[in-house]
């Protein structure tokens, strides 16, 4: 049997293709509370940048132009684990973001969106809530 040696793989980071780099960075940033933490701007327009919220990332990057595909996100979700997805609910509504109501799935208080490329987002923590129950505050 052959060995191979441990990559000491430390962390996954989604990297999501954008289709407008600035209603991204206004919906992650400015409405989610992410902040860029590294970028890359060729001709001073940014064209990537990682996203940190807390010990969580995400990285974005505006597709080549002529490239953009008819369909993003499909069958994919982003996962948050955080110590309160009802903050991100408040946070949502307060900042006039389309949320839908969070439910109780799994054990876990689920804040979903879509971000402006129709990514699912979903923010989650963990609850004693019985399954199934609407968020109703």
């Amino acid at each position: 049997m052959i060995e191979f040696p441990d990559p000491r793989v430390q962390e996954s980071v989604p990297f999501l293709h954008v289709e407008d780099m600035s209603k991204s960075v206004h919906f992650y940033v400015d409405q989610l509370g992410f902040r860029i933490v590294s970028d890359w701007r060729p001709n001073g327009e940014l064209r990537w940048c990682r996203l940190e919220h807390g010990r969580a990332a995400i990285m974005l990057q505006t597709f080549r132009p002529g490239r953009v595909p008819p369909a993003r996100g499909v069958g994919i979700s982003v996962s948050f684990t955080c110590e309160d997805a009802l903050a991100v609910h408040y946070r949502c509504q307060c900042v006039g973001l389309d949320c839908p109501k969070p439910f109780v799935g799994n054990g876990l208080w689920v804040v979903a969106l879509e971000d402006p490329d129709g990514y699912r987002i979903e923010f989650q923590s963990p609850t004693d809530v019985p399954e199934g129950t609407t968020y109703s505050g």
